[in-house]
């Protein structure tokens, strides 16, 4: 019975260690030429709908561009990340959302369409439309995202939010922000999800084979998440584990079963020892 309860250890321990393997190395794949020839776009990020954007117009008269400014304005003394500043330190900076139809609401001159502009595109149409109407002649307009974040979920080692406060995020820095992607994550197959506004966009990128780079999902913009799905590694791996566990409960259970007959047939010879020696 004891060789038996040995036997039953040795099988539970190789079960146990059936799912170590060597960590294999992260491996990325990158063409120079490509990073100098096939980057798609300008990097620059691209006002959508919904989005909530930090509008500045001014003037050397300020009273002139103070009408401008006064829709949702608030203290910028506690939050002031346009950098801009008055004589007695406080600076009014309004905040405004984009309709569903990319369309923004500016006090005075009214909506203007901005989906798919720049903000420094946006910023001159603004200035351009006050200068045009005869209200402010040397009008200056500073446009900011309010909030701007991306997602970085799956085998990466701290998936999550982040928030961006510049132009020119690429995925690589997205990835580097979630601490890169664990050895179980699929470098072959590397997803950005996009919305417009109305529908989405998934573009597949390989770190294997190269040509991330002239993805136009490269560059990063706001909303956007990036998904890294796990390996056949990995999956292979929760499946030994599973059966692996499976078989640690038979074998606990085994183990268990046999310490009680065990038990029972010593408690048994005992009982009959007792009884001859009477």
């Amino acid at each position: 019975m004891k060789r038996f309860l040995k036997t039953l250890t040795i099988v539970a321990l190789a079960i146990a260690l059936a799912g170590c393997n060597a960590s294999k190395r992260i491996v990325y794949n990158f063409n120079k030429d490509e990073a100098i020839k096939s980057i798609v776009g300008d990097g620059q990020i691209r006002i959508k709908p919904h989005d909530r954007l930090q509008i500045l117009v001014s003037s050397q008269n300020s009273e002139l561009a103070a009408p401008f400014n006064s829709s949702s304005s608030f203290n910028a003394l506690s939050q002031n990340p346009l950098g801009v500043s008055s004589a007695n330190g406080i600076q009014s900076v309004q905040v405004l959302t984009v309709d569903e139809n990319g369309m923004l609401e500016m006090p005075i001159i009214g909506k203007v369409s901005c989906a798919g502009k720049t903000r420094q595109e946006l910023a001159a149409d603004i200035a351009k439309r006050i200068i045009d109407g005869g209200y402010v002649n040397d009008a200056k307009v500073n446009i900011q995202f309010a909030d701007m974040k991306i997602y970085v979920l799956g085998e990466v080692t701290r998936p999550g939010q982040f928030d961006i406060t510049r132009d020119k995020i690429t995925v690589l820095e997205a990835l580097a922000m979630a601490g890169d992607m664990t050895i179980y994550g699929n470098r072959a197959n590397v997803a950005v999800i996009r919305s417009n506004g109305k529908e989405y966009e998934v573009h597949e990128l390989n770190f294997l084979e190269g040509g991330q780079m002239s993805s136009p999902a490269f560059y990063l913009q706001q909303g956007d998440v990036v998904y890294v799905q796990p390996n056949k590694y990995k999956a292979a791996t929760s499946e030994i584990n599973q059966n692996r566990n499976f078989w640690l409960s038979i074998v606990g259970s085994l183990i268990s079963a046999s310490s009680l007959v065990l038990t029972i047939l010593n408690y048994t010879t005992n009982l009959k020892l007792l009884n001859n020696n009477k």
